[in-house]
Protein backbone atom coordinates (compact mmCIF):
# COMPACT_ATOMS: atom_id res chain seq x y z
CA UNK A 1 0.00 0.00 0.00
CA UNK A 2 1.17 3.54 -0.78
CA UNK A 3 2.03 5.23 2.52
CA UNK A 4 2.79 8.62 0.94
CA UNK A 5 1.20 11.44 2.94
CA UNK A 6 -1.76 13.31 1.42
CA UNK A 7 -1.91 17.14 1.55
CA UNK A 8 -4.27 16.91 4.54
CA UNK A 9 -1.91 14.55 6.34
CA UNK A 10 1.06 16.82 5.61
CA UNK A 11 -0.91 19.77 7.02
CA UNK A 12 -1.74 17.74 10.14
CA UNK A 13 1.92 16.87 10.64
CA UNK A 14 2.91 20.53 10.31
CA UNK A 15 0.32 21.62 12.88
CA UNK A 16 1.61 18.91 15.19
CA UNK A 17 5.16 20.21 14.88
CA UNK A 18 3.97 23.73 15.66
CA UNK A 19 2.15 22.46 18.76
CA UNK A 20 5.27 20.66 19.99
CA UNK A 21 7.46 23.73 19.38
CA UNK A 22 5.05 25.90 21.40
CA UNK A 23 4.40 23.49 24.27
CA UNK A 24 7.45 21.19 24.50
CA UNK A 25 8.55 22.91 27.73
CA UNK A 26 5.37 21.75 29.51
CA UNK A 27 6.14 18.04 29.06
CA UNK A 28 7.25 16.46 32.35
CA UNK A 29 10.86 15.20 32.38
CA UNK A 30 11.24 11.48 31.83
CA UNK A 31 13.15 11.21 35.10
CA UNK A 32 10.05 12.37 37.02
CA UNK A 33 8.35 9.12 38.00
CA UNK A 34 5.60 10.73 40.07
CA UNK A 35 2.13 10.06 38.71
CA UNK A 36 -1.06 12.05 39.24
CA UNK A 37 0.64 15.40 39.84
CA UNK A 38 -1.09 18.61 38.79
CA UNK A 39 1.62 19.32 36.19
CA UNK A 40 1.12 15.92 34.58
CA UNK A 41 -2.66 16.27 34.59
CA UNK A 42 -2.50 19.69 32.92
CA UNK A 43 -0.09 18.38 30.26
CA UNK A 44 -2.25 15.34 29.57
CA UNK A 45 -5.40 17.47 29.33
CA UNK A 46 -3.63 19.81 26.90
CA UNK A 47 -2.81 16.84 24.67
CA UNK A 48 -6.39 15.61 24.97
CA UNK A 49 -7.91 18.98 24.07
CA UNK A 50 -5.75 19.21 20.95
CA UNK A 51 -6.45 15.65 19.84
CA UNK A 52 -2.99 14.20 20.38
CA UNK A 53 -4.23 11.86 23.10
CA UNK A 54 -7.43 9.81 23.02
CA UNK A 55 -7.76 11.00 19.45
CA UNK A 56 -10.25 8.36 18.26
CA UNK A 57 -11.98 7.80 21.60
CA UNK A 58 -15.62 8.96 21.21
CA UNK A 59 -16.29 12.40 22.68
CA UNK A 60 -19.11 10.99 24.82
CA UNK A 61 -16.39 9.11 26.74
CA UNK A 62 -14.14 12.16 27.10
CA UNK A 63 -12.05 11.56 24.00
CA UNK A 64 -11.30 13.87 21.08
CA UNK A 65 -13.75 12.04 18.83
CA UNK A 66 -11.77 12.08 15.57
CA UNK A 67 -12.35 9.51 12.87
CA UNK A 68 -9.73 6.74 12.83
CA UNK A 69 -6.79 7.72 10.61
CA UNK A 70 -3.77 5.49 10.98
CA UNK A 71 -1.48 7.92 9.18
CA UNK A 72 -2.36 10.64 11.70
CA UNK A 73 -1.69 8.24 14.59
CA UNK A 74 1.65 7.42 13.02
CA UNK A 75 2.46 11.11 12.66
CA UNK A 76 1.70 11.71 16.36
CA UNK A 77 4.01 8.89 17.39
CA UNK A 78 6.82 9.96 15.05
CA UNK A 79 6.77 13.67 15.79
CA UNK A 80 6.65 13.39 19.58
CA UNK A 81 9.45 10.82 19.50
CA UNK A 82 11.53 13.05 17.20
CA UNK A 83 11.13 15.85 19.76
CA UNK A 84 12.42 13.57 22.51
CA UNK A 85 9.01 13.24 24.15
CA UNK A 86 8.76 9.57 25.06
CA UNK A 87 5.66 7.53 25.92
CA UNK A 88 6.43 7.98 29.61
CA UNK A 89 6.39 11.77 29.13
CA UNK A 90 3.22 11.79 27.02
CA UNK A 91 0.81 10.34 29.57
CA UNK A 92 0.77 10.04 33.33
CA UNK A 93 -0.31 6.43 33.20
CA UNK A 94 0.25 4.33 30.08
CA UNK A 95 -1.42 1.30 31.60
CA UNK A 96 -4.66 3.21 31.96
CA UNK A 97 -4.62 5.13 28.67
CA UNK A 98 -2.94 2.60 26.37
CA UNK A 99 -4.22 -0.67 27.83
CA UNK A 100 -7.42 -0.23 29.84
CA UNK A 101 -9.18 2.42 27.75
CA UNK A 102 -9.18 0.40 24.49
CA UNK A 103 -10.13 -2.71 26.47
CA UNK A 104 -13.13 -0.96 28.03
CA UNK A 105 -14.17 0.35 24.61
CA UNK A 106 -14.21 -3.25 23.40
CA UNK A 107 -15.67 -5.10 26.42
CA UNK A 108 -17.01 -2.57 28.93
CA UNK A 109 -20.63 -1.74 29.60
CA UNK A 110 -21.92 1.72 28.74
CA UNK A 111 -21.87 2.66 32.44
CA UNK A 112 -18.25 1.45 32.79
CA UNK A 113 -17.15 3.47 29.77
CA UNK A 114 -18.83 6.61 31.05
CA UNK A 115 -17.44 6.14 34.55
CA UNK A 116 -13.83 5.10 33.97
CA UNK A 117 -12.62 6.35 30.58
CA UNK A 118 -12.98 10.18 30.94
CA UNK A 119 -11.00 10.55 34.21
CA UNK A 120 -8.37 8.13 32.90
CA UNK A 121 -7.84 10.21 29.76
CA UNK A 122 -7.65 13.40 31.85
CA UNK A 123 -4.94 11.91 34.06
CA UNK A 124 -7.17 12.05 37.13
CA UNK A 125 -7.32 8.29 37.61
CA UNK A 126 -4.14 6.19 37.77
CA UNK A 127 -4.29 2.45 37.03
CA UNK A 128 -2.06 -0.53 37.69
CA UNK A 129 -2.22 -4.01 36.20
CA UNK A 130 -2.84 -6.98 38.53
CA UNK A 131 -1.81 -9.96 36.41
CA UNK A 132 1.39 -11.74 37.54
CA UNK A 133 1.59 -13.75 40.75
CA UNK A 134 4.50 -15.48 42.53
CA UNK A 135 3.42 -18.81 40.98
CA UNK A 136 1.91 -17.44 37.78
CA UNK A 137 4.15 -15.28 35.65
CA UNK A 138 4.95 -16.82 32.29
CA UNK A 139 2.11 -19.28 32.89
CA UNK A 140 -0.35 -16.53 33.76
CA UNK A 141 -3.41 -18.78 33.54
CA UNK A 142 -2.09 -20.65 36.61
CA UNK A 143 -3.06 -17.67 38.80
CA UNK A 144 -4.59 -18.51 42.16
CA UNK A 145 -6.06 -15.20 43.38
CA UNK A 146 -9.68 -16.12 44.18
CA UNK A 147 -12.91 -14.19 44.13
CA UNK A 148 -16.17 -15.46 45.63
CA UNK A 149 -19.54 -13.75 45.48
CA UNK A 150 -21.23 -12.58 48.67
CA UNK A 151 -24.45 -10.62 48.20
CA UNK A 152 -23.61 -7.81 45.74
CA UNK A 153 -19.80 -8.03 46.00
CA UNK A 154 -16.82 -10.11 44.93
CA UNK A 155 -14.62 -10.95 47.91
CA UNK A 156 -11.06 -11.27 46.59
CA UNK A 157 -8.08 -12.90 48.30
CA UNK A 158 -4.63 -13.49 46.82
CA UNK A 159 -1.33 -11.92 45.86
CA UNK A 160 -0.02 -10.06 42.81
CA UNK A 161 3.61 -9.26 42.06
CA UNK A 162 5.62 -7.01 39.71
CA UNK A 163 2.66 -4.65 39.80
CA UNK A 164 3.96 -1.48 38.15
CA UNK A 165 3.05 1.78 39.93
CA UNK A 166 0.67 0.08 42.37
CA UNK A 167 2.01 2.36 45.11
CA UNK A 168 0.65 5.38 43.20
CA UNK A 169 -2.44 3.85 41.59
CA UNK A 170 -6.08 4.60 42.33
CA UNK A 171 -7.39 1.46 40.61
CA UNK A 172 -6.19 -1.96 39.47
CA UNK A 173 -7.50 -4.05 36.58
CA UNK A 174 -7.08 -7.46 38.06
CA UNK A 175 -7.33 -11.10 36.98
CA UNK A 176 -9.21 -13.19 39.52
CA UNK A 177 -10.25 -16.84 39.50
CA UNK A 178 -13.99 -16.73 40.14
CA UNK A 179 -14.93 -20.17 38.80
CA UNK A 180 -12.58 -22.60 40.57
CA UNK A 181 -14.22 -25.65 38.98
CA UNK A 182 -13.82 -24.38 35.41
CA UNK A 183 -10.94 -25.30 33.13
CA UNK A 184 -7.69 -23.36 33.56
CA UNK A 185 -8.37 -20.45 31.20
CA UNK A 186 -12.12 -20.46 31.63
CA UNK A 187 -12.48 -19.63 35.30
CA UNK A 188 -10.79 -16.21 35.25
CA UNK A 189 -12.59 -12.86 35.49
CA UNK A 190 -11.36 -9.32 34.73
CA UNK A 191 -12.29 -7.09 37.68
CA UNK A 192 -11.62 -3.40 38.43
CA UNK A 193 -10.40 -3.06 42.01
CA UNK A 194 -10.16 0.24 43.98
CA UNK A 195 -6.70 0.43 45.56
CA UNK A 196 -8.23 2.25 48.55
CA UNK A 197 -10.37 -0.78 49.45
CA UNK A 198 -9.90 -2.36 52.86
CA UNK A 199 -7.67 -5.43 52.80
CA UNK A 200 -5.13 -4.21 50.21
CA UNK A 201 -1.48 -4.05 51.24
CA UNK A 202 1.08 -2.64 48.75
CA UNK A 203 4.78 -3.36 49.34
CA UNK A 204 7.30 -1.72 46.95
CA UNK A 205 10.08 -3.84 45.42
CA UNK A 206 13.42 -2.16 44.80
CA UNK A 207 14.93 -3.18 41.46
CA UNK A 208 18.55 -3.06 40.29
CA UNK A 209 17.87 0.46 38.94
CA UNK A 210 17.62 1.56 42.58
CA UNK A 211 13.98 2.54 42.11
CA UNK A 212 10.77 0.97 43.35
CA UNK A 213 8.41 1.09 40.39
CA UNK A 214 7.28 -2.53 40.95
CA UNK A 215 5.29 -3.78 43.91
CA UNK A 216 3.82 -6.77 45.68
CA UNK A 217 0.10 -6.41 46.28
CA UNK A 218 -1.64 -8.53 48.91
CA UNK A 219 -5.45 -8.78 48.84
CA UNK A 220 -7.22 -10.11 51.91
CA UNK A 221 -11.03 -10.37 51.70
CA UNK A 222 -11.21 -7.27 49.48
CA UNK A 223 -14.83 -6.38 48.65
CA UNK A 224 -15.47 -5.15 45.10
CA UNK A 225 -18.94 -4.40 43.66
CA UNK A 226 -20.20 -6.89 41.07
CA UNK A 227 -20.59 -4.13 38.49
CA UNK A 228 -16.77 -3.78 38.42
CA UNK A 229 -16.62 -6.98 36.36
CA UNK A 230 -15.56 -6.28 32.74
CA UNK A 231 -16.92 -8.72 30.19
CA UNK A 232 -18.57 -11.99 31.13
CA UNK A 233 -17.76 -13.74 34.38
CA UNK A 234 -15.20 -16.48 33.74
CA UNK A 235 -14.24 -14.91 30.37
CA UNK A 236 -11.51 -12.66 31.71
CA UNK A 237 -8.77 -14.43 29.78
CA UNK A 238 -10.18 -13.04 26.55
CA UNK A 239 -10.42 -9.55 28.02
CA UNK A 240 -6.91 -9.72 29.49
CA UNK A 241 -5.40 -10.67 26.14
CA UNK A 242 -7.00 -7.61 24.55
CA UNK A 243 -5.13 -5.44 27.09
CA UNK A 244 -1.88 -7.39 26.59
CA UNK A 245 -2.07 -6.85 22.85
CA UNK A 246 -1.86 -3.11 23.41
CA UNK A 247 0.93 -3.47 25.99
CA UNK A 248 3.14 -5.56 23.73
CA UNK A 249 2.70 -3.13 20.87
CA UNK A 250 3.76 -0.22 23.09
CA UNK A 251 6.90 -2.08 24.22
CA UNK A 252 8.10 -2.28 20.60
CA UNK A 253 7.41 1.29 19.47
CA UNK A 254 9.90 1.92 16.62
CA UNK A 255 9.75 5.70 17.03
CA UNK A 256 10.97 5.49 20.62
CA UNK A 257 13.77 3.18 19.50
CA UNK A 258 14.67 5.52 16.63
CA UNK A 259 15.08 8.38 19.10
CA UNK A 260 17.30 6.27 21.32
CA UNK A 261 19.42 5.24 18.33
CA UNK A 262 19.98 8.89 17.41
CA UNK A 263 20.99 9.63 21.00
CA UNK A 264 23.50 6.78 20.81
CA UNK A 265 24.97 8.17 17.58
CA UNK A 266 25.36 11.57 19.26
CA UNK A 267 27.01 9.93 22.28
CA UNK A 268 29.48 8.03 20.11
CA UNK A 269 30.24 11.21 18.17
CA UNK A 270 30.98 13.25 21.29
CA UNK A 271 32.84 10.63 23.36
CA UNK A 272 36.57 10.36 22.63
CA UNK A 273 39.47 8.16 23.67
CA UNK A 274 42.98 9.51 23.06
CA UNK A 275 41.44 12.26 20.95
CA UNK A 276 39.60 9.85 18.63
CA UNK A 277 35.81 9.78 18.38
CA UNK A 278 34.37 6.42 19.33
CA UNK A 279 32.07 6.46 16.31
CA UNK A 280 35.27 6.14 14.24
CA UNK A 281 36.32 3.00 16.13
CA UNK A 282 35.64 0.10 13.70
CA UNK A 283 34.59 -2.32 16.46
CA UNK A 284 31.98 0.03 17.87
CA UNK A 285 30.89 1.18 14.41
CA UNK A 286 30.31 -2.43 13.36
CA UNK A 287 28.03 -2.96 16.36
CA UNK A 288 26.22 0.30 15.67
CA UNK A 289 25.55 -0.56 12.02
CA UNK A 290 24.26 -3.99 13.02
CA UNK A 291 21.80 -2.37 15.43
CA UNK A 292 20.83 0.13 12.73
CA UNK A 293 19.83 -2.79 10.51
CA UNK A 294 17.70 -4.19 13.35
CA UNK A 295 16.07 -0.78 13.72
CA UNK A 296 15.33 -0.65 10.00
CA UNK A 297 13.68 -4.08 10.25
CA UNK A 298 11.59 -2.87 13.22
CA UNK A 299 10.46 0.23 11.32
CA UNK A 300 9.64 -1.70 8.14
CA UNK A 301 7.70 -4.24 10.15
CA UNK A 302 5.76 -1.35 11.71
CA UNK A 303 4.93 -0.09 8.20
CA UNK A 304 3.76 -3.59 7.30
CA UNK A 305 1.43 -3.65 10.32
CA UNK A 306 0.13 -0.20 9.40
CA UNK A 307 -0.58 -1.37 5.84
CA UNK A 308 -2.51 -4.39 7.11
CA UNK A 309 -4.65 -2.26 9.39
CA UNK A 310 -5.39 0.28 6.65
CA UNK A 311 -6.57 -2.58 4.44
CA UNK A 312 -8.71 -4.00 7.25
CA UNK A 313 -6.55 -7.11 7.60
CA UNK A 314 -5.19 -8.77 10.73
CA UNK A 315 -1.41 -8.16 11.01
CA UNK A 316 -0.86 -11.72 12.23
CA UNK A 317 2.77 -12.81 12.48
CA UNK A 318 4.26 -9.33 11.93
CA UNK A 319 2.43 -8.07 15.02
CA UNK A 320 3.52 -11.00 17.16
CA UNK A 321 7.24 -10.26 16.73
CA UNK A 322 7.06 -6.59 17.81
CA UNK A 323 7.56 -7.02 21.57
CA UNK A 324 10.41 -9.53 21.21
CA UNK A 325 12.11 -7.46 18.52
CA UNK A 326 11.72 -4.06 20.20
CA UNK A 327 12.75 -5.00 23.74
CA UNK A 328 15.88 -6.84 22.62
CA UNK A 329 16.94 -3.97 20.35
CA UNK A 330 16.42 -1.33 23.07
CA UNK A 331 18.54 -3.37 25.46
CA UNK A 332 21.34 -3.82 22.91
CA UNK A 333 21.38 -0.07 22.19
CA UNK A 334 21.79 0.66 25.90
CA UNK A 335 24.45 -2.06 26.20
CA UNK A 336 26.50 -0.47 23.42
CA UNK A 337 26.18 2.92 25.11
CA UNK A 338 27.49 1.49 28.38
CA UNK A 339 30.49 -0.04 26.57
CA UNK A 340 31.16 3.22 24.73
CA UNK A 341 31.19 5.13 28.02
CA UNK A 342 33.89 2.85 29.43
CA UNK A 343 34.59 3.49 33.10
CA UNK A 344 32.00 6.31 33.09
CA UNK A 345 29.37 3.73 32.15
CA UNK A 346 29.39 2.20 35.63
CA UNK A 347 28.75 5.49 37.44
CA UNK A 348 25.50 6.29 39.19
CA UNK A 349 23.36 9.38 38.59
CA UNK A 350 24.97 11.26 41.48
CA UNK A 351 28.40 11.55 39.85
CA UNK A 352 29.62 14.76 38.21
CA UNK A 353 30.96 12.69 35.31
CA UNK A 354 27.80 10.76 34.49
CA UNK A 355 26.27 11.37 31.06
CA UNK A 356 22.60 12.23 30.42
CA UNK A 357 21.82 12.15 34.11
CA UNK A 358 22.44 8.40 34.27
CA UNK A 359 19.74 7.63 31.69
CA UNK A 360 21.89 5.09 29.85
CA UNK A 361 22.63 3.14 33.03
CA UNK A 362 18.98 3.19 34.05
CA UNK A 363 17.79 2.11 30.58
CA UNK A 364 20.40 -0.65 30.45
CA UNK A 365 19.00 -2.26 33.58
CA UNK A 366 15.34 -1.41 32.98
CA UNK A 367 15.36 -2.73 29.39
CA UNK A 368 16.86 -6.00 30.54
CA UNK A 369 13.83 -6.35 32.81
CA UNK A 370 11.45 -5.67 29.91
CA UNK A 371 12.86 -8.67 28.06
CA UNK A 372 11.23 -10.59 30.91
CA UNK A 373 8.29 -8.31 31.75
CA UNK A 374 5.13 -8.25 29.65
CA UNK A 375 5.78 -11.86 28.61
CA UNK A 376 9.32 -13.27 28.59
CA UNK A 377 11.33 -13.56 25.37
CA UNK A 378 10.93 -17.34 25.59
CA UNK A 379 7.15 -17.06 25.87
CA UNK A 380 7.09 -14.59 22.97
CA UNK A 381 9.01 -17.09 20.82
CA UNK A 382 6.46 -19.78 21.67
CA UNK A 383 3.63 -17.42 20.71
CA UNK A 384 5.34 -16.60 17.40
CA UNK A 385 5.96 -20.27 16.64
CA UNK A 386 2.52 -21.60 17.60
CA UNK A 387 0.15 -18.76 16.72
CA UNK A 388 2.15 -17.10 13.96
CA UNK A 389 3.85 -20.00 12.19
CA UNK A 390 1.36 -22.74 13.06
CA UNK A 391 3.99 -25.01 14.58
CA UNK A 392 2.87 -27.74 17.00
CA UNK A 393 2.97 -27.05 20.71
CA UNK A 394 6.05 -28.36 22.45
CA UNK A 395 5.33 -31.65 24.20
CA UNK A 396 5.92 -31.41 27.95
CA UNK A 397 7.97 -34.11 29.62
CA UNK A 398 5.96 -36.46 31.82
Amino acid sequence: MDLTLTPDELSFRQSLREFIAAHRHLAPPESDTRLGTEERRLWQQLLLTNGFLGRTVPSRYGGYGAKPNLMEQRAISEEFAAAGITDRMLVANRQGVSMLVPTLLEYGTEEQKQRWIPPTLRGELIWCQGYSEPGAGSDLAALSTRGRVEEDHFVITGQKIWTSEAHQADMMFCLVRTEPEAEKHGGISFILVPMSAAGIDVRPLKTMTGRSSFNEVFLTDVCVPLDHLVGARGRGWEVANEALKHERGALGNPEVTQTRFQELVELMTSEKVNGCRLIDNPVYTDRLVKLQSWLMALRLNSARILTCRMKGEEPGLCQLVVKLQGCELNYQLSALAIDVLGEVGVLDGGSDFVRAGGAWQNNYMFDLGLIIGGGTAQIQKNIIAERGLGMPRRAHAV
